[in-house]
């Protein structure tokens, strides 16, 4: 049982409408109605409306404000609602909701609960009554430090986890790397083809200076191992882990076509990601872009792994 589902319906109105219902309480669970991830808003706005009709009366079939936390007008699922993660379990909601509150009125706010203890998540969302405070709360509440290990999260709903990279700038430094380490490459089966010694590790060679910044020369593959970007204690509950295999998905496929994606929830490789490219040159970007990346404050490394030990599901060294 995964516990989701995909609907389509039959007409823009009627799933715009729907997501009127993200939110609402359904035999003691909050549930959650998002859009698919190939989503266009630019271009499903030529279609028809984007947002629920304002004459929507959820409480007629007993599915409003007596039924669950469901934000009323704008911001429900627009790009003024806020994601809210990295909460100590312990904190109360309303001690929450003071947190918050520092930067203006608050229209709701959505506590991400267990459906069988119904303790929290440790994660939210909130709606801002003044849209225009959102940056300001987003950019002075993201990277606060919870105690202990817990960093919050402020980001809008919509938004990826991290900023977008010049994501053509990075694939082309990318494929100028891939050049560079094929250029090597050549250069060294030539030599052993005459006999010579190639110089190893990426060192320069006899009478060539060393280049300060020069990327040492890894053998490229096809494959990417991402480490410190996930948090181990959240692959455990599924629905969590579903989220954050979605989230890595869409953010490895900013640099290039994913023939696949693993995050092992055991050892070996307990809590990396390790992600499969169609070609070369997507997991050069990729690993150019999110390599020294911040991720929850830690440092992302990024790194080539072997594809036969990937397809082998050999995650030992790694």
């Amino acid at each position: 049982e995964k516990k989701f589902a995909f609907v389509e319906f039959r007409t823009v109105e009627e799933t715009s409408n729907a997501m009127a219902l993200d939110g609402i309480m359904f035999e003691g669970v909050s549930v959650r109605v998002r859009r698919p991830n190939d989503y266009n808003p630019a271009m499903a706005a030529t279609l028809g409306p984007s947002t629920p009709s304002a004459s929507l009366n959820l409480q007629a079939i007993g599915l409003g404000q007596a039924a669950g936390p469901l934000p009323a007008g704008p911001g429900q699922d627009g790009p003024d609602r806020i994601f809210v993660g990295g909460l100590p379990y312990y904190l109360a909601e309303d001690k929450i909701r003071e947190l918050l509150g520092q930067f203006g009125a608050i229209r709701s706010f959505d506590l991400v609960r267990d459906r069988e203890t119904g303790n929290s998540k440790g994660y939210g969302f909130a709606v801002y009554e003044d849209p225009m405070v959102v940056d300001a709360a987003c950019q002075s509440l993201n990277g606060i430090s919870m105690g202990g290990d817990k960093v919050l999260t402020v980001r809008r709903a919509t938004q990826t986890t991290q900023p977008k990279p010049d994501t053509d700038s990075v694939i082309a430094q990318a494929q100028q790397q891939v050049a560079l380490s094929m250029a090597l490459q050549q250069s060294a089966m030539a030599m052993a083809a005459k006999g010579m010694t190639p110089v190893s590790g990426g060192a320069p060679m006899p009478g060539m200076p060393s280049i300060p910044g020069m990327p040492s020369m890894e053998p490229p593959t096809r494959i990417v191992v991402l480490t410190d970007v996930v948090d181990v204690n959240e692959l455990a509950d599924d629905e969590i882990y579903t989220e954050i295999v979605e989230d890595m998905e869409d953010e490895c496929k900013k640099y290039g076509d994913v023939a696949s994606l693993k995050i092992p929830r055991e050892a070996p490789g307990l809590g990396k990601v390790f992600v499969e490219y169609s070609a070369i040159e997507g997991a050069m970007a990729a690993k150019t872009a999110l390599n020294g990346r911040k991720f929850s404050g830690k440092a992302v490394k990024a790194q080539h792994m072997p594809e036969e030990k990937y397809a082998a599901g050999d995650f030992d060294e790694f």
